[in-house]
């Protein structure tokens, strides 16, 4: 069978997937240099890295749970084929050899700097804040099962019947590794986030071994990094960031939750209460639960599939690129202002070009609502002017 029509001209021009595609190829064509280090230049070709880094995107985005069923995918699927770079003609690679080549990026933290360069490009937009910001964690359950607990101080001895899988009692041994005092212990892994709270977009990602003080350390390290601007830089935080060591190492204006209760005070004094901009950054800092639940949910990272801190650090980095892409992405589309209704349950978005207050859900789908739904967004329309918006679909 024949086909006088490619893939290029199937696609539509107003699939999201085309903006998209555009602002990664900006991001891949400055990192070409160092991907030429990272693969030799003797023996059989590889797969192209910039491929290699779209495949990966879009398991993200349509949250393919395996490997093996994104080669799957991307065998049959003319978008996938085309966002990838495939001609209609071209093998499907061996799902071994695919995540041989994932782990030269690996080794090359090609992560980090593909995230760099999609925060240079929604830099240029002026869609990053420069002076506030929001630090939270989450924590993401290893591929490990129940057995594999072990004490710290090594004194467990070894099972006796042992193999694959040995008969382990812990009953009557005292457990600190919980989250509270009713869950379960479980293995996991502590995924860090720095947010702007100007559109909500991630700026600095960490990922550490779940501790007591793993959240408060990972937000030290992280704030030290954020450039700052000419004005004063606050970060907001729930209540486990309300210590007074934390506040006091610091080099920002803390605005974190108080913990108050009968036995401790707070370290947040009045004077940092009483400015309205505490108010603010406290209702700013709940959009960063949307990051946790796009990556958990969209990116499939509430149970990682990969083992090790460094390939689970990897795909959590990836996943925030990906998250500031599609919110980038989000943003430069046509938004409403979203004001918070006194004494209500809900948020009055108002139209941004006639003011208009009556605003219905658009029954019109377009193939960008779809893909914007992934960040939970859904299409309005102003009764007045008919303008097309997006807002959220929870309250705020």
């Amino acid at each position: 069978m024949f086909s006088y029509i490619s893939a290029e001209q199937r696609v539509p021009q107003s699939h999201p997937l085309r903006a998209l595609r555009k602002m990664v190829d900006e991001a891949l064509t400055e990192l070409s240099p160092r991907f030429s280090r990272l693969y030799a230049k003797r023996g059989r070709p590889a797969i192209a890295p910039e491929k290699l880094l779209r495949a990966l995107l879009l398991q993200v985005l349509y949250t393919i749970r395996s490997e093996r069923q994104l080669m799957e995918q991307l065998d049959y699927n003319l978008l996938f084929r085309w966002f990838v770079g495939l001609n209609m003609n071209d093998p499907m690679w061996d799902v071994t050899v695919f995540t041989k080549n994932r782990e030269r990026l690996l080794k090359g933290k090609i992560e980090q700097a593909f995230f760099q360069k999609v925060l240079e490009q929604a830099r240029e937009r002026s869609l990053l804040s420069e002076e506030h910001f929001t630090v939270d964690g989450t924590l993401i359950e290893a591929w490990a099962g129940q057995k594999s607990f072990q004490r710290k101080d090594k004194s467990s001895s070894p099972p006796q019947d042992g193999g694959r899988n040995p008969t382990v009692n812990f009953h009557g041994q005292e457990r600190r590794n919980r989250k509270s005092g009713d869950s379960e212990s479980k293995l996991s892994y502590l995924g860090h986030a720095l947010m702007e709270n100007r559109h909500g977009l991630v700026v600095d990602t960490r990922l550490t071994r779940a501790a007591g003080t793993a959240e408060r350390d990972a937000a030290l390290e992280m704030v030290a990094r954020t450039p700052g601007g000419t004005k004063r830089v606050t970060l907001g935080g729930d209540k486990n960031y309300d210590t007074r060591d934390f506040v006091r190492e610091a080099a920002v204006t803390p605005r974190v939750a108080q913990n108050q209760h009968a036995r401790r005070t707070s370290a947040i004094d009045e004077r940092t209460t009483r400015d309205g901009g505490y108010a603010i950054s406290q209702r700013k800092r709940k959009r960063v639960e949307e990051i946790f639940g796009w990556i958990k949910t969209i990116a499939g990272l509430r149970a990682t599939r990969h083992r090790g801190k460094a390939k689970v650090g990897w795909m959590f980095t990836f996943a925030a690129a990906a998250y500031t892409s599609m919110a980038r992405l989000a943003e430069d589309c046509s938004m409403a202002v979203r004001r918070r209704v006194p004494f209500a349950t809900h948020s009055e978005v108002v139209c941004w070009k006639c003011h208009w207050k009556c605003l219905v859900p658009s029954r019109r789908r377009t193939s960008l609502d779809f893909l914007l739904a992934l960040l939970l967004l859904r299409p309005y329309r102003c009764r007045s002017c008919h303008r097309r918006y997006y807002r959220f679909s929870f309250s705020a």
